[in-house]
């Protein structure tokens, strides 16, 4: 989350305790991305490329950290194609691992309105590169297998996305949707097999089971407040996602799929962003995210209690 794009308007993750959007990522696609840039010239053609990273701290004992290259080329004056290619770690008390994520395209397009306000819109994908059922099985805690998906590279799911925004000197609002069109989710993580790790009462169950997953829709809405200077910005925002759909794993106990209750529902974030232009090429920013609210049950294992995320940003 970071981010500038000037006509195409970027935000589409984070979350605190709740929906990290850097995660999910649709959060900071296109139209929807936070701490975007202001201009009222629109014949100004951008082209960028941001390196980014991304510290999440999960609910149970599992830390994210995820390397981005954000790459955004204008088509013309009007168009902006959006390509994010993440490189995700993660660890915890039951292992660690490592790969290259989910994928991220979007197009976008601003439109200059009269009242000072620029609109923008966005299509956009998540593809499914990454790995929802990667193993240990060199573990003390049992026979081992799948681990959560707090651990996994990949929502598994391939998914529709469509964003827009308004945007002037001071204000950007955003909202978005994100669709699981093509389910792929292959996570099999069973507590049977950490059958031996230590308080399985007290720990291990508080993995939610996630197995074949299929996730519900996502609605988010963005608003954020931005004061501009010559050569920095500052902001803060309020963060929405609201799970419209319920998510639905296969129950293997019953040997049928089951919709989940309390996997609907308001997960929150308050943001604060800072970012420094060094020249009309170089810049630097900042984000940080504290959950305020966060559905019941959550078996993606996108929660967070807070985030950090900072970028350096190249435009050519």
């Amino acid at each position: 989350m970071r981010y500038f794009l000037i006509l195409s308007l970027i935000i589409a993750g984070l979350k605190g305790n709740g929906q990290g959007c850097s995660d999910a990522g649709f959060c900071t696609m296109g139209a929807m991305k936070p701490d975007q840039p202001y201009s009222k010239r629109i014949d100004f053609k951008l082209r960028s490329l941001e390196f980014n990273y991304y510290h999440g701290k999960s609910l149970l004992s599992p830390v994210i950290t995820v390397y981005t290259a954000d790459m955004n080329f204008s088509i013309n004056s009007d168009y902006t194609l959006q390509i994010k290619v993440p490189y995700q770690t993660v660890k915890g008390n039951l292992g660690q691992t490592a790969g290259v994520g989910d994928l991220s395209l979007s197009a976008s397009r601003g439109f200059p309105l009269s009242n000072g306000y620029t609109a923008g819109l966005t299509l956009g994908a998540k593809i499914a590169t990454g790995k929802s059922n990667i193993e240990n099985n060199d573990t003390n805690f049992g026979t081992g297998g799948d681990l959560p998906m707090y651990y996994q590279l990949s929502l598994g799911s391939h998914d529709l996305v469509l964003g827009g925004s308004l945007l002037n000197e001071k204000w950007l609002f955003a909202t978005g949707m994100q669709m699981p069109m093509v389910h792929r989710n292959e996570n099999d993580f069973r507590w049977s097999e950490w059958a031996d790790y230590p308080s399985q009462e007290g720990y291990l169950l508080k993995h939610a089971l996630a197995n074949d997953l299929k996730r519900g829709t996502d609605v988010m809405l963005r608003a954020e407040r931005n004061f501009r200077y010559i050569n920095f910005n500052f902001g803060i925002g309020f963060l929405a996602i609201y799970r419209i759909t319920k998510d639905e794993i296969y129950n293997f106990n019953e040997d049928r799929r089951e919709k989940l209750e309390g996997t609907t529902g308001l997960a929150s974030n308050i943001l604060v962003n800072f970012g420094y232009n060094f020249n009309v090429n170089h810049g630097i920013k900042l984000i940080g995210g504290l959950k305020t609210t966060d559905r019941d049950v959550n078996p993606d294992g996108l929660t967070r209690k807070h985030v950090i995320s900072s970028s350096y940003v190249y435009r050519f």
